[in-house]
């Protein structure tokens, strides 16, 4: 049984057949159930994550299932990274594995590849200035990501820390890419045709007064019920998209959030990702248009990312 390391699935994946992959899982059949939130701890923050996943319709060709700790200590006490995750990939006709992947990398691809996939509805396709506000694992991935589909020209990273907004940024112009550290979140935002987050926020970093007309928000982040990227503002006076209806309002707390105080009711969703790439809800409709886009993941991504993974070594 073959496993597929991190450095394996950066040299077999791009972000342009990813997207398209996701596109066509999404407009499929597949079954998803609800992921399996296990706390370990009296702390909530510490858990073990199952997401399974099969294709359809039936039979099913390849199912699968995702597994990932999360242990916040873990810089501190161990020197190791708070996440960590393996993928299972199984012949859905047999029930014999196939491979095993790095879940961690696998999920970075497919939650950017996700978004970018969003963006291809949502934001205008002149598209040319991005702000991206974190600088964790994610941000580095979310910006090639958008890049892929929109004429990105001029990218302001943001971070709290400042210092690590400057390094992050210098190894990203050193590789070609257009970013360059912004000290004020405010202005960068200001000025962006798309604004994506991938922080672990327990209050609201992006505001909707900020915001110009025709911008598109991207909120990766903040995917438990207690944490937020935008505030209300943003919320209501935004058309509000989400990967999957029930993980957007139940896990991620730009929705949740405002969904239990009142602020909104689900029905303030326009559409998922399943509705957009059916084509049942439309997209963007003008340039004026604020957009919102909030993802918290499913293993349906994971699924048809590892099918991605394992199907491009058979053609090679």
């Amino acid at each position: 049984m073959k496993h597929f390391d991190a450095a394996e699935i950066d040299n077999l994946l791009t972000f342009g057949n990813l997207v398209q992959t996701l596109k066509e899982a999404f407009k499929g059949e597949w079954t998803t159930p609800n992921r399996i939130h296990l706390t370990m701890s009296e702390s909530p923050e510490k858990y073990l994550l199952l997401m399974p996943s099969w294709t359809g319709p039936a039979p099913a060709q390849y199912a699968g299932i995702k597994i990932v700790t999360s242990h916040p200590g873990n810089a501190d006490l161990h020197n190791l990274p708070s996440i960590h995750g393996l993928y299972y990939l199984i012949n859905g006709e047999t029930g014999q594995p196939v491979a095993t992947m790095d879940g961690t990398r696998m999920t970075v691809w497919r939650t950017a590849a996700a978004s970018a996939l969003a963006s291809t509805y949502l934001s205008r396709e002149d598209s040319s200035v991005l702000t991206m506000v974190g600088t964790g694992a994610l941000a580095p991935f979310m910006i090639r990501a958008h890049m892929a589909v929109r004429p990105i020209t001029e990218v302001h990273l943001w971070n709290h820390n400042i210092r690590k907004a400057h390094l992050l940024a210098e190894e990203l112009a050193a590789e070609g890419l257009p970013v360059t550290a912004h000290p004020d979140l405010v202005t960068a935002v200001g000025k962006s045709d798309i604004v994506s987050a991938a922080t672990l926020s327990m209050t609201p970093l992006v505001f909707g007064k900020w915001l110009k007309p025709g911008t598109h928000v991207d909120a990766v982040g903040a995917f438990t019920p207690t944490r937020r990227e935008t505030d209300d503002e943003l919320i209501t006076t935004a058309k509000v998209y989400c990967d999957t209806r029930w993980g957007a309002t139940h896990e991620g707390g730009d929705l949740a959030m405002p969904i239990a105080d009142g602020i909104i009711t689900a029905d303030h969703i326009q559409g998922d990702l399943h509705d957009l790439c059916r084509g049942t809800v439309s997209g963007r409709t003008n340039d004026q248009d604020i957009t919102f886009f909030k993802s918290v993941g499913t293993a349906l991504e994971d699924l048809a990312a590892a099918i991605a993974i394992h199907e491009s070594t058979l053609q090679a």
